[in-house]
């Protein structure tokens, strides 16, 4: 099942194999309050290596950022971040965070919801602003994978 954020005629980005010259990056975050930082501190020099902008690397790391508060905040754990630079000429960097999927509803919040409100609901708008394409893919192993793909020409 796929739920798309964004509307796009493309299709949605697939992690299997990787062809010669494309760029992938894995990481396994903590399902806590750090996450979003340890993937912001490990993406931003991968993602300047592989040549992005400064403005590009800014954007990636706020999608990168929101995707990862979401999975933390709304998900159970695994939490792992995947990055994917193509090697066509669509030139796109793909952002995917992978999750263990909804918490029960008994889950009463946890350190996001002790934030003031006013700092709650903006992300899925922030990542539309910024990506290309966004969406939201579930496997058969019951993990979800949020994905956003941001131009890197």
């Amino acid at each position: 099942m796929t739920t798309t954020i964004s509307p796009t005629d493309r299709q949605p980005p697939v992690l299997g194999a990787v062809a010669t010259g494309e760029r992938v990056f894995g990481l396994p975050l903590e399902h806590g309050p750090l996450a979003p930082a340890t993937a912001r501190h490990a993406a931003q020099p991968l993602l300047e290596s592989w040549g992005l902008t400064d403005e590009q690397v800014y954007d990636a790391l706020l999608v990168i950022s929101e995707l990862v508060t979401n999975a933390v905040v709304h998900a159970q754990p695994p939490v792992v971040l995947h990055l994917h630079a193509t090697a066509d000429t669509t030139s796109q960097v793909q952002v995917h965070v992978s999750d263990g999927g909804p918490r029960p509803a008994t889950h009463t919040g946890g350190w996001a919801a002790q934030r003031p409100e006013d700092e709650h609901g903006r992300g899925g708008a922030i990542v539309t602003t910024l990506t290309d394409c966004a969406g939201t893919e579930c496997d058969t192993d019951g993990l979800i994978d949020h994905w956003a793909a941001l131009d890197a020409a």
